[in-house]
């Protein structure tokens, strides 16, 4: 089995490092020190569950690497549209697109069933631009449960979570999820095939869509947010309005607003990665994460007040760290 990561980052180089180890052929796709340290040293994974060391091969162009069965697509999502030039090398006739991506995907209504099939969410398929680099019947989908960061280059800190869930858009256990589920579990990590996951895209979708733009606009942590008695309330109406609008589209996630807030609250004084984005003055995420769900809510009449209000404020703070990059 033939892999490449493009933007093998924290978690594209966690999980390339754990196929390499299940014995596939894994090509990293990465750019400055980081390449660097890859090629020299490989991917250096610490993580409570055992050190190890993976020696996969590590470039800058995927014209060395050439068509592979499984693209796994570890770039933020507001990158896809842009790839063409670096995933049109790996692509053949049957190769698989592993989206790890939060929020709605661009793929949500393929083979989706019911009045929206085949509806194209503009917020984050503008024009049909994802659509046009990655096709949708080449997406297989990727809710990832797992929590890394680059702790220098070349080097990986798993911090904790094994799981990534993976299903076809038309809910099939296709072969090629099979496939690549088999070898992700000999790596050592949990690859459940979800015939529903856009239950999963919802569950992880509602920690997201909250936390992630209220942390960017007040600089707080998840801590913070889960015990400042206004943000809190807040989040609920958030986490309560998506629910609606995922009932709408006949997904009922199997989760309560208050079991995910505890979780949440547990996981302490953590930065988002949005508000890690916009410490580091990098684009904002948040098309996938609030855009998207707005849309949605226009389309099947739910009203979303809180959703749209947040949505606007966080817009203006998107287009102001565009504008400074």
């Amino acid at each position: 089995m033939k892999v490449a990561v493009l933007g093998a980052g924290a978690i594209g180089a966690y999980v390339g490092a754990a196929l390499h180890r299940a014995g596939a052929d894994v090509h990293l796709v990465a750019r400055g020190p980081h390449l660097a340290a890859m090629r020299q040293h490989g991917v250096r994974v610490h993580s409570p569950r055992g050190d190890f060391t993976a020696r996969a091969h590590a470039t800058d162009d995927p014209a060395d690497i050439g068509p592979v069965d499984y693209v796994f697509l570890g770039l933020k999502a507001n990158s896809y549209a842009a790839c063409g030039p670096l995933i049109e090398p790996l692509l053949h006739d049957g190769t698989a697109v592993i989206a790890a991506q939060n929020g709605i995907p661009w793929w949500y209504f393929h083979r989706h069933g019911g009045p929206h099939d085949g509806h194209r969410v503009s917020s984050v398929d503008p024009g049909g631009a994802v659509s046009a680099v990655i096709a949708p019947e080449r997406a297989v989908g990727c809710v990832v449960y797992a929590a890394t960061e680059l702790e220098g280059p070349g080097v990986v800190r798993h911090l904790e979570g094994t799981r990534f869930s993976i299903g076809e858009p038309d809910r099939s256990r296709s072969e090629r999820c099979l496939v690549f589920s088999e070898a992700m579990q000999a790596g050592g990590l949990k690859c459940p095939v979800e015939p529903e996951l856009r239950g999963d895209i919802w569950i992880k979708l509602l920690g997201n869509i909250s936390f992630n733009p209220i942390s960017a606009l007040s600089r707080a942590t998840m801590r913070e947010m889960c015990t400042h008695g206004g943000t809190r309330r807040v989040i609920e109406i958030m986490m309560n309005e998506t629910l609606a609008v995922a009932s709408a589209l006949g997904c009922r996630p199997d989760i309560s607003v208050e079991r995910r807030l505890a979780g949440a609250e547990r996981v302490g004084d953590h930065r988002t990665s949005t508000l890690q984005d916009l410490e580091r003055g990098k684009p904002l995420e948040l098309d996938v994460l609030l855009a998207a769900v707005v849309e949605l809510a226009e389309i099947t009449g739910v009203p979303v007040p809180t959703l749209r209000t947040v949505h606007a404020i966080s817009d203006l703070l998107a287009d102001r760290t565009r504008s400074a990059a």
